[in-house]
């Protein structure tokens, strides 16, 4: 006679039989909108003890919580506990920005022979897609997995029209964390009438951990890249891709961000109130990530190398915190206690041939992949072979 007990033997058998995943996806939410929607979270974790958590208000890197060199576990990105602080003092912190990432010149751009106009909410100019761009709305999640990768899926339809571009835009982003530390954020977009789009993360890194009284300027900094784009009084290209030799935008060798940010000699410096600019890593889109830069904390050990398929990366260096915003931990956040690198087309694409296209055409798919390695080690400060 078979033992009545064995439904529940076996059970317990294939379960001991089937390896844990190894990273992990969980749903909760994070809080409500104005309006009373609710606002769902993700967080993918790993069993090397990342963790990342990303909010459907804006399709936005939350936290991202890494062990450093002794294996202290601290979030390293800066942001808001609550809805909440999005909401009152958003600062694009670790949002998906577009429908065109930085900067358009005056708000304007031409296509198809036919002006278009966005608001403008940075000075004369259009930032980040402008005052109700893809940071300020609720994106909806749609997929969640987990596995060897684990991911979540968020997408937005910008309607035709929206903050004044043309065609209907449809967005997925995108998050995966593996069992190797790489964090990707994969962008896709379609549209119904040619528009523009040039998407990206704006993700505020303090390897440190956010709210540390070191802040990020002591950082290592790589940035794989030969020229940059010079910008005029307003943060606008020049339309020039002038060499970094000789220029305190070398970072081709490994730099510590805080010897030469406020060097106000070189104007560049003084129009950006420190660095704020598009480095030249390649003149197009690929097909397959190179590596574009390289991030170190010598108090922590935590860094990073970022890879994309993008033509340029925008080093920004925190230096518009003005000690006005709170964060998550309590702590004003102020000048230089964060830095962003935004994987990209090169700003106001739009309105500079030159510089390449930010164009998409009903049939195409747009695409913007970027991969974050992360690492509690030294990262190599050579360019790979």
């Amino acid at each position: 006679m078979l033992d009545a007990r064995w439904p529940l033997l076996l059970a317990a058998a294939l379960m001991a039989a089937t390896p844990a995943l190894a990273t992990d996806a969980k749903r909760s939410k994070f809080g409500t909108t104005a309006d009373g929607r609710a606002v769902g979270a993700v967080t993918l974790t790993n069993k090397a003890g990342v963790s990342a958590t990303v909010i459907a208000w804006g399709a936005t890197l939350q936290a991202l919580r890494m062990p450093d060199r002794d294996g202290r576990v601290a979030d390293v990105m800066l942001g808001h506990n609550d809805m909440a602080g999005y909401l009152k003092q958003p600062e694009y912190f670790g949002a998906t920005v577009g429908r065109v990432a930085n900067r358009i010149a005056q708000g304007r751009f031409t296509l198809d022979g036919r002006e278009y106009r966005t608001p403008v909410n940075d000075g004369p100019n259009s930032l980040h897609g402008g005052i109700a761009g893809f940071d300020k709305v609720l994106w909806e999640i749609v997929s969640v997995k987990s596995g060897d990768t684990a991911s979540v899926t968020l997408r937005y339809v910008s309607r035709d029209g929206d903050q004044g571009y043309p065609g209907t835009l449809t967005v997925d982003a995108t998050y995966s964390l593996d069992e190797n530390n790489a964090l990707t954020i994969d962008y896709r977009a379609t549209t119904d009438r040619p528009t523009v789009v040039n998407l990206s993360n704006h993700a505020y890194w303090n390897l440190s951990g956010e709210g540390s009284s070191t802040g990020a300027m002591g950082h290592i900094l790589t940035i794989d890249a030969d020229r940059y784009t010079p910008v005029d009084a307003t943060l606008i290209p020049t339309g020039e891709l002038r060499p970094v030799a000789g220029t305190v935008f070398d970072f081709r060798s490994p730099r510590v961000i805080n010897e030469r940010v406020r060097d106000a000699r070189d104007v560049q410096i003084a129009y950006g109130r420190g660095y704020d600019h598009n480095w030249v890593v390649g003149t197009a889109v690929t097909q397959d990530q190179h590596r574009m830069a390289a991030v170190h904390d010598p108090v922590s050990g935590r860094g990073f190398e970022l890879w994309s398929n993008q033509p340029g990366v925008q080093f920004y260096s925190g230096n518009f915190l003005d000690g006005t915003v709170t964060g998550k931990s309590g702590r004003l956040y102020r000048g230089g206690d964060a830095i962003v690198l935004e994987p990209q087309g090169f700003p106001d694409t739009v309105n500079q041939p030159a510089f390449g296209s930010a164009r998409l055409d009903p049939g195409q798919t747009y695409r913007n992949t970027m991969t974050y390695r992360l690492s509690t080690g030294q990262i190599a400060s050579q360019r790979p072979r």
